[in-house]
């Protein structure tokens, strides 16, 4: 637009802003510089003196007179390179022979793993598995757009993902259904996901949804949580301090939180998930959520202070930007018979009319502000109204809390900051 402009980033990310995202993505040579780290959250003090005082990350100049120098030095020949970025380079489709060892500690130096051991994506495999579906091998899975260039992940791409990870051809539909959600979330927080079944499918592959069925004891569930990891890490391009700069990243990632709803033990007027998202009892339906964290109830439920009082307790520990419970159907049980709540909509209700944070302890959290703030500046409600009210002032920062039942045989519960997305047709990929 032939405007002088200047970049900023955090340290811990400026160098792939001029490295890898100039090279493959925007190729569009912008100026940056760069700040210490922490940024979000310092107080107005802590942000002066880094522009006065502190050097910048990439030149060691002082931070204001590296910004002045980017807007008025004349571009350099490199910063007058014009056109697209090169797409990313295309892996062939077959690699060399090899032992199994070398061949394991091949995709390991490629970072094309979890690095647990993995079942090698021979051509007969991925035929197999190839098998358990309609779909061409060719057919597009999803084009993902960052980072890295246009990528095409294809039928067969997930399929060599699912051998990887274990899974059989009967599991495939719900792989190719969880790859429309590749990559995961990607960020400087430690960010997560979960993966949630509905729908026949579930007896049908033999999921675990009650008891320990969050836990390693489902070969579906856990070749299905591992098979998201794989192709976010190969498709979806995420490798640590490459394309992704998490802190201190998330265990959760390894399995991605995978579970089936415990449909049989709904109580009556309890629909499942997907029947909530619109689609019919008889469809077979994965939905992925996004989040950072739960909380355990710690110990079954007392009669004596109601389940869902302690729910909204553990709950103003989250963000805010997102809220799922998740609970044994001993516990939804309780909810209907003993506090009147007689569909998960009520109870959903409920919460996310008395979950309250202070503003202070709302906007207190990194990614509320870094999410939000830019939003509240801009007058857009109803973040810039919060912004302004005394930081002891009580919101509701839950608009939606989603409920799934799973398990069986104690009355316990979580609590996350999970949002729960659309829900992918598992039918359309069979």
């Amino acid at each position: 637009m032939g405007v002088p402009t200047s970049g900023a980033a955090a340290a811990n990310i400026v160098k792939y802003a001029v490295g890898y995202d100039f090279e493959y993505t925007n190729g569009m040579p912008i100026r940056y510089v760069g700040f210490p780290f922490p940024v979000a959250g310092q107080p107005k003090a802590v942000h002066h003196k880094y522009i006065f005082e502190s050097k910048d990350v990439l030149t060691g100049k002082p931070m204001m007179q590296a910004v002045i120098d980017n807007l008025t030095k004349p571009l350099t020949d490199k910063e007058k390179i014009s056109g697209k970025p090169p797409e990313a380079k295309v892996e062939p489709r077959l690699l060399p022979p090899g032992t199994e060892d070398d061949l394991q500690q091949l995709f390991k130096d490629n970072d094309w793993t979890d690095y647990n051991p993995i079942i090698l994506p021979t051509e007969e495999r991925v035929a197999a598995m190839l098998k358990g579906t309609s779909r061409k091998p060719t057919d597009k899975v999803k084009e993902l757009n960052w980072p890295g260039g246009k990528r095409i992940m294809t039928v067969e791409k997930v399929a060599v993902c699912a051998v990887m990870a274990g899974a059989k051809p009967e599991h495939f539909p719900l792989i190719l259904a969880l790859g429309t959600a590749v990559p995961f979330g990607n960020s400087t927080s430690s960010m997560a996901n979960m993966i949630l079944v509905n729908g026949p499918i579930r007896n049908q592959v033999k999921m675990n949804y009650g008891l320990n069925t969050m836990g390693p004891h489902n070969e579906v569930n856990s070749v299905l949580g591992r098979s998201f990891t794989l192709m976010s890490k190969t498709a979806g391009n995420l490798h640590s301090g490459k394309t992704t700069f998490s802190g201190l990243g998330s265990n959760l990632q390894y399995n991605n939180v995978c579970l089936a709803e415990n449909e049989e033990a709904l109580p009556a007027g309890w629909n499942p998930v997907h029947v909530q998202l619109g689609n019919k009892p008889t469809d077979s339906v994965l939905t992925v959520a996004t989040g950072w964290s739960y909380i355990s109830s710690v110990g079954e439920v007392q009669r004596g202070y109601p389940p869902q009082f302690l729910m909204r307790d553990y709950m103003r520990s989250l963000s805010g930007m997102g809220g799922t419970v998740i609970m044994d159907p001993s516990v939804a049980a309780l909810m209907k018979d003993a506090q009147g709540f007689n569909t998960k909509e009520d109870l959903s209700k409920w919460l996310a009319q008395n979950v309250e944070k202070t503003v202070s302890s709302y906007w207190g959290n990194g990614v509320v502000s870094t999410m939000f703030a830019t939003m509240a500046i801009q007058g857009l409600e109803p973040y810039a109204s919060q912004k302004k009210l005394p930081p002891d002032t009580l919101i509701k920062p839950f608009q939606r809390v989603g409920v799934v039942v799973a398990g069986g045989g104690q009355t316990t519960w979580f609590v996350t900051d999970f949002g729960l997305g659309r829900g992918e047709l598992i039918d359309n990929w069979k």
